[in-house]
């Protein structure tokens, strides 16, 4: 109670106290995110010459890419696209700032004519653009408050219209721009003269070369400060981002022997069938050999549950799983054969029907679109329905009139590939077509004419010809994934948890896992905004972690792996933005050093001054190259070597130059005939071809000398 009544009489000492240590704890976290403290930049993405680009604002139009990409994109990839885009733009908009270029409201009435004049949306009876009906579209679209609405074959809402608007008025001043760029790129008629005479303008050679390689590199010492020297003489060589080391050992949830032979055992009820108890009734599956054609389908598909849908078609023995097909073909009809392992998959194979078919054919086709068919015409307004009757109608035109075929493939076909040829495809095997298209045209003969349904809509078929003929078989296939049981799993967990707890107890990294046989893979030079690591695909988590800046050299940590299982990575070296340490660099370091000390060992044991004598000396060839200029300086016998070339266009006709140390050894070259190049009357020609190549370039290399010199302030590692 004494005790009691002492807290009591100091509470409030103690609540200032407790106060004080809160406060401490918030400065200190404050000063660690400075930004947090100062305002800073925790929702800016990225700033591009002083304009910020927001975070919200980005993710939301990171959301729409990803949507525009399709499934098969990566939140990353979608995110870098943005990014470019929004770095462009701001880049840009520094420029049309400065020449005060901007789009103006009629301008913008012509531009949004251009984009959408062709979508029926903004037509009116004639098919002309109107304009009343895009203003009443973007009117509509703003009351819908962020809902979307279709328009052509998207969905957008009133944001995405805006910044829509936003990307037409940035092209419009980026065309602009760059027609006033490639304005004044213009090569003139002395540029042109230069650029003849670099070409015609020609040298006869003799030459000795001495080549780098007569001296062993075991000969030549590279010290780590020659490494240190040759960085900081060639510094933009070497300037390198931020970039992290690890090493990872990888654990996967692969499927065990056990695993395999278990899903093997159970294909047991498909081959002698089975009677099950499930939910108070007895479910009989029948062996698969004695399941009837027409229920093949809904045995595999269904009783079954094969991980592989029955096709119902010939195919090639060729087609067939190759270490397994003789066995297959050489069934009896009704056959069944298996299980077996084919890739990641058990297998149990019916022989259901042997033909023989043609190895090719020859027809030609009327293709009838309609909307929502796969690569339909933005023309095509005719539905599914209005389609099949049209193909139908065609289809008892050319029955009572085949020679009308071709005028109906030109008036009504939507297959633009085969319209020049009256709809004709020539011979071709049966794997070339979709699979009704071409299940018609190698199952029927020759003279047969129908309409097939495809996903591109509906076809009007005839068969021309078939060449050939062999056997091809209808197989049915019930097909399981081998896939890793819990046991196998609860087994990799085990593994990894071990490795990392071992690694924890002060065991070293790449020991650890040899003595447990594990593979320690190295990956180098990870840069903050990387994706992908060799071997565990996209892992931003372990970049993040990487660069955290608590994490490391010598930290580890086990992560989850897409697809299942782990790995379990560590921090080898953190490797700072700026020159590229000598370790790094010595691989490209090390050889230019040694030719350059090569050089000056060859050098010095040189006393011979002209070509004979060198070739005496040193018991190298006399080389001769004719017609060398200076637009391709190569030399016959050693290749391009600029440097030697340019050295010998300086002399004159007899000349011998000094020793040259050139791209693959040290030269000596004398000048035995110099070829000016004829005089033109007229250099227009050649100054309108520069001037092409240099307006086709210009766009590319004007944005990246912007952007190499904008100032770019790049925050997304914060939040991706």
């Amino acid at each position: 109670m004494a005790v009691l009544n002492k807290i009591r009489q100091r509470s409030l000492f103690l609540i200032l106290i407790i106060a004080l240590a809160l406060f401490s704890f918030v400065l200190t976290d404050l000063f660690k995110n400075s930004d947090a403290l100062f305002g800073g930049s925790q929702d800016i993405v990225a700033t591009v010459n002083g304009k910020n680009i927001n975070r919200i604002d980005f993710m939301n139009r990171v959301e729409n890419m990803q949507r525009q990409l399709g499934p098969n994109a990566t939140s990353t990839q979608a995110m870098n696209r943005v990014y470019d885009q929004e770095v462009r733009r701001a880049i840009m908009n520094t420029q049309f700032e400065e020449l005060g270029l901007t789009v103006e409201q009629d301008q913008m009435k012509d531009l949004l004519q251009q984009s959408f004049s062709s979508y029926p949306e903004f037509q009116n009876e004639a098919g002309l653009f109107d304009e009343n009906k895009l203003t009443e579209f973007v009117a509509n679209l703003k009351a819908l408050n962020g809902e979307r609405a279709i328009l052509g074959n998207f969905q957008l809402n009133y944001s995405d219209w805006i910044n829509s608007e936003k990307s037409i008025a940035v092209g419009a001043q980026e065309r602009s721009y760059y027609n006033m760029v490639k304005a004044g790129v213009n090569a003139t008629l002395n540029e042109a003269e230069v650029d003849y005479k670099l070409e015609n303008a020609t040298r006869d050679l003799r030459f000795v070369q001495i080549p780098y390689a007569t001296i062993s590199d075991s000969l030549v010492e590279v010290t780590k400060a020659d490494i240190k020297d040759y960085i900081n003489k060639n510094k933009e060589q070497f300037e390198v981002e931020a970039s992290r080391d690890i090493i990872f050992v990888q654990f996967k949830e692969d499927p065990s022997l056990k695993d395999e032979q278990e899903l093997m055992a159970s294909f047991d009820k498909f081959i002698n069938g089975k009677v099950e108890f499930n939910n108070g009734v007895n479910d009989t599956i029948a062996p698969f050999a004695e399941i009837k054609d027409a229920d093949i389908t809904n045995y595999i598909n269904f009783t079954a549950e094969s991980d592989i849908n029955y096709v119902d078609s010939f195919v090639k023995k060729t087609a067939l799983p190759e270490a397994f097909a003789d066995s297959i073909v050489n069934l009896n009809t009704g056959g069944v054969f298996g299980p077996y392992k084919d890739g990641g998959m058990v297998k149990l194979t019916k022989l259901v029907e042997t033909r023989q078919v043609p190895d090719s054919a020859k027809v030609r086709h009327i293709l009838i679109s309609h909307l929502g068919a796969t690569r339909v015409n933005p023309d095509v307004t005719r539905t599914e329905a209005e389609a099949k009757k049209t193909a139908d109608s065609v289809l008892a035109i050319v029955k009572a009139d085949n020679s009308k075929f071709p005028e109906l493939v030109t008036a009504l076909s939507s297959d633009q590939g085969s319209v020049e040829n009256g709809g004709v495809y020539d011979f071709h095997p049966s794997t070339q077509m979709v699979k009704p298209f071409s299940d018609f045209e190698f199952q029927n003969e020759v003279g047969d004419i129908d309409v097939v349904k495809t996903q591109f809509g509906y076809h009007i078929i005839e068969i021309l010809d078939q060449k050939g003929a062999s056997d091809a078989y209808k197989v049915a296939t019930i097909a399981r994934t081998v896939e890793a049981s819990q046991e196998t799993i609860d087994n990799v967990f085990t593994d990894a948890s071990k490795f990392q707890i071992a690694v924890q107890d002060g065991a070293d990294f790449n020991a650890a896992a040899v003595e447990r046989n594990y593979e320690v893979r190295p990956v180098n030079g990870i840069k903050e905004l990387d994706e992908n690591i060799p071997g565990l695909n996209s892992q931003r988590p372990i970049i993040r972690w990487a660069f955290e800046e608590g994490t490391k050299v010598g930290d580890f940590k086990r992560f989850s792996v897409p697809g299942g299982g782990y790995a379990v990575v560590q921090l080898t070296k953190i490797n700072k933005e700026g020159l590229m340490d000598p370790e790094n660099a010595s691989l490209t370091a090390i050889t230019e050093i040694r030719k350059e000390k090569k050089a000056q060992m060859i050098r010095s044991r040189v006393t011979a001054s002209n070509i004979d004598d060198l070739a005496k000396a040193e018991g190298r060839p006399i080389n001769n190259s004719a017609a060398v200029n200076m637009k391709n300086p190569t030399l016959s016998g050693a290749g391009l070597e600029p440097k030697v070339v340019g050295v010998a266009f300086g002399l004159n006709e007899g000349e011998t130059s000094g020793l040259i140390d050139g791209s693959k050894g040290v030269f000596l070259v004398s000048v035995t005939k110099v070829n000016e190049s004829p005089t033109l009357d007229n250099y227009q020609a050649i100054a309108n071809r520069l001037s092409t190549t240099r307006a086709t370039a210009a766009q590319t290399k004007v944005y990246n000398a912007l952007k190499e010199t904008a100032d770019i302030e790049d925050n997304r590692a914060r939040f991706y």
